[in-house]
């Protein structure tokens, strides 16, 4: 269960995994709140979550450029 888990959150982005290990509070609690609040606003907190998905993936490569633009 856990190898699903894992899989699953990989590839939908790390958003939950990332701001459970900056908060300290568990991704599946994270989760939780997600869906709740989906349900009570008729989904807007999906737009703010694909916001986040695209910020953390422009952090990463922009990490991986510095350290490649200066190998250089």
């Amino acid at each position: 269960m856990e190898k699903i888990k894992y899989t699953v959150e990989k590839n939908v982005y790390g958003v939950c995994s990332y701001l459970g290990k900056k908060l300290g509070i568990s991704s599946s609690r994270i989760r939780l709140y997600f869906i709740y609040t989906s349900f009570i606003t008729m989904g807007s907190p999906v737009i703010i979550y694909l916001i986040i998905a695209f910020w953390i993936n422009v952090k990463k490569y922009i990490r991986q450029n510095k350290h490649t633009v200066w190998d250089l």
